[in-house]
C-alpha cells in the first residue's frame, strides 16, 4: 500500500473541517475562559502555572518516544533558564528538554525557519552521542517506524528517502509559514492547521531522531500563533495518556491525503488537553492555598514530602503516600516516618485510607 507521500496528490491534504466544527467551538470557548482564569491568578501562581505546564509538556513529550526524565530535572533547567534560581542539572536531556519548551513559547510569533529546526534538534539531541545532530537525516536505509522483536518487525510506516528530505522540508517550510497569520494562504481555524503541521511533518521524518517530539512543538507553535499568544495546555500529556490511539491515528493518516479522522483525533486532543489545563490551573490557587494554611504546621520532612506530592498535579499521587515512600523521599527511619505521618493525619493535611502494611495516605486537598 503506498504512503500519503507517494500519492499522486501529495501534499494537497483535504477534509470536512465541518465534522469538527461543535469541537473547534468548544476549544474556542474553552481557549477564553483559561486565558480569564490565568489572568485572574496572583503573579507568582501565574508563573508557576506557566511552568508546571512547560514542565509536563517536556516529560510526557519524552515519555511518549520512551526517554523518561526527572521531573526535578527539568524544573531546575526551566527556573535556571527564567533566572529564577541556579542550581546545577547534570542531565543534558533535561537541560535541552527544558530549552526547548521556553524556546517554543518565546518565538511562537517567528516565522519558522530550517535554522530554527536545526537549533530545535540540537536541543533534543543533548547528551546523544549517537545522532547526528541539527541537520537532516542522509542515510541510505529506509526510514522506517516499526514495532516487534528483531525478525518479526511490523512496518508501520515508510518515510521518504533521505535525498528527498531537502526539497520536502522546503516546501513544508512554505506551507507552514504561508498559512500562518499574515501569510498569503492564511488558514483561519488554528486546531486544523495544528493538525495537519503535525502530520506533515511527521510523515516527511526529516530527523534521525526526535521527529515526534520537534512535530508537537510545531504543533504547539501553530496553535499559539492562531490564538496569538502562548498557548496553555499540554498535548503531548493528554497524548501520552493514550498513546496506543495516537499511534493508530497517526498510522491510518499516513496511507492517503484525506484526513478528516485525523482532524477529529487531534481537535479532540486539544479539547481535552485544555480541560486538563483548566483543571491544572485551578488546582495550582488550591495548592498555595493549601500549603500556605499547613506549612507552619510541618516539620521540613512533612513539608518535602507533602511539596513532592502537590508536584504530581490534579492527578494525585499515584498510590498515595505510604510508610515505605515516605522514607525513601525523607531518608529518616521507620519510626520517624510513622510519628509524621500520624501527624500530617491529626492536622488534617492527609486523609487515611486502609490500616497496617497497607495503609495509604491521600492530601485532603
Amino acid at each position: 500500500m503506498k504512503y500519503n507521500w507517494q500519492q499522486p496528490d501529495w501534499p494537497k491534504f483535504i477534509y470536512d473541517s465541518s465534522v469538527v466544527d461543535g469541537v473547534l467551538l468548544a476549544i474556542a470557548e474553552r481557549m477564553g475562559r483559561i486565558s480569564g482564569l490565568l489572568e485572574g491568578l496572583p503573579e507568582n501562581l501565574k508563573v508557576d502555572t506557566v511552568i508546571e505546564l512547560m514542565v509536563v509538556e517536556a516529560i510526557k513529550t519524552s515519555e511518549i518516544e520512551g526517554e523518561h526524565l526527572k521531573r526535578e530535572d527539568v524544573v531546575s533547567s526551566i527556573r535556571n533558564n527564567l533566572g529564577l534560581h541556579r542550581v546545577k542539572v547534570a542531565d543534558k536531556r533535561a537541560q535541552g528538554a527544558a530549552q526547548l519548551m521556553l524556546d517554543v513559547r518565546d518565538t511562537f510569533d517567528r516565522k519558522l525557519t530550517q535554522n530554527k529546526l536545526f537549533q530545535w534538534h540540537r536541543l533534543l539531541m543533548k547528551g546523544n552521542n549517537r545522532v547526528k545532530c541539527g541537520a537532516w537525516r542522509t542515510h541510505r536505509e529506509a526510514m522506517q517506524v516499526i514495532s516487534g522483536p528483531a525478525g518479526k518487525e511490523k512496518i508501520h510506516f515508510e518515510a521518504p528517502p533521505s535525498d528527498r528530505i531537502p526539497s520536502e522540508m522546503k516546501h513544508f517550510l512554505t506551507w507552514f509559514n504561508e498559512t500562518g497569520p499574515g501569510g498569503r494562504r492564511v488558514m483561519q481555524q488554528p486546531v486544523i492547521r495544528s493538525a495537519i503541521a503535525h502530520l506533515y511533518f511527521e510523515s516527511i521524518h526529516p530527523f534521525e531522531d526526535g521527529n515526534g517530539r520537534i512535530g508537537r512543538a510545531l504543533s504547539e507553535k501553530a496553535l499559539s500563533q492562531g490564538i496569538g499568544r502562548p498557548v496553555m495546555l499540554s498535548l503531548s500529556r493528554t497524548i501520552e495518556a493514550n498513546k496506543k490511539a495516537y499511534y493508530q491515528s497517526l498510522q491510518t493518516a499516513q496511507r492517503a491525503n484525506e484526513v478528516t479522522p485525523w482532524l477529529e483525533y487531534f481537535a479532540n486532543t486539544v479539547l481535552a488537553a485544555q480541560i486538563e489545563a483548566e483543571e491544572q490551573i485551578g488546582f495550582t490557587l488550591k495548592k498555595a492555598k493549601f500549603f500556605d494554611r499547613y506549612q507552619e504546621a510541618m516539620n521540613a520532612r512533612q513539608k518535602r514530602v507533602v511539596q513532592r506530592m502537590l508536584d504530581e498535579g490534579p492527578g494525585g499521587f499515584e498510590g498515595g503516600m505510604s510508610a515505605k515512600k515516605y522514607i525513601a523521599i525523607t531518608h529518616t527511619s521507620k519510626a520517624t516516618a510513622t510519628r509524621d505521618l500520624t501527624d500530617l493525619v491529626s492536622l488534617g493535611v492527609f486523609n487515611p485510607v486502609g490500616a497496617g502494611r497497607s495503609a495509604r495516605y491521600r492530601l485532603n486537598i
